[in-house]
């Protein structure tokens, strides 16, 4: 585990634990996401199998966000070319704009900037991830030129899809 990756003042970003999971959990459903365990306990256990790294920020005793990368994802626009993904970046409503989102994205291109000079990511399309696509747009990622992607495929000119958490755009960023 990679603790102390990141620490200004009371702010600080770490691995992920067990006991995170269900404060996420309870935190998501309280501000009206829809949230159960299963996704942050399956990354973690991607973790113990060398897949990904997982990151929490914590904000003086408060888990406040996460995110994860994978070294070499096998998923998106560019799985399985040895570049590494940024998964399910998160920031609790009630600790946004306070730095919490920055030095989650900082570590995490950080660590994928050990493994290759280009980092990528999906965002979904629907307004929930508004500010997500603002951020990364100020952090210089691009659209792949791919197109939307829906349920982990292309979705074809003209495809009906539904704008839920499975319609998302693969962007790419310049590490070094």
């Amino acid at each position: 585990m990679l603790y102390g990756l990141f620490q200004d003042g009371l702010l600080a970003v770490r691995s992920m634990t067990g006991a995170d999971v269900d404060d996420f959990v309870r935190a998501e459903c309280e501000q009206g996401w829809h949230s159960t365990p299963a996704k942050l306990l399956m990354r973690l256990e991607h973790e113990r199998a060398g897949k990904c790294i997982t990151l929490t920020a914590q904000l003086g005793e408060e888990a406040a966000g996460y995110v994860f990368v994978y070294p070499d994802s096998p998923w998106g626009a560019f799985g399985g070319r040895g570049l590494p993904e940024i998964v399910d970046f998160a920031v609790l409503e009630k600790f946004r704009r306070r730095g919490v989102g920055s030095a989650l994205m900082d570590t995490a291109e950080r660590i994928a900037a050990r493994y290759a000079d280009t980092v990528y990511l999906g965002v979904g399309l629907h307004s929930g991830y508004g500010a997500a696509q603002r951020m990364y747009a100020k952090r210089g990622y691009i659209p792949d030129g791919s197109g939307v992607w829906y349920g982990g495929r292309i979705a074809e000119p003209y495809a009906d899809v539904n704008n839920d958490d499975d319609l998302a755009l693969y962007l790419s960023k310049k590490l070094r």
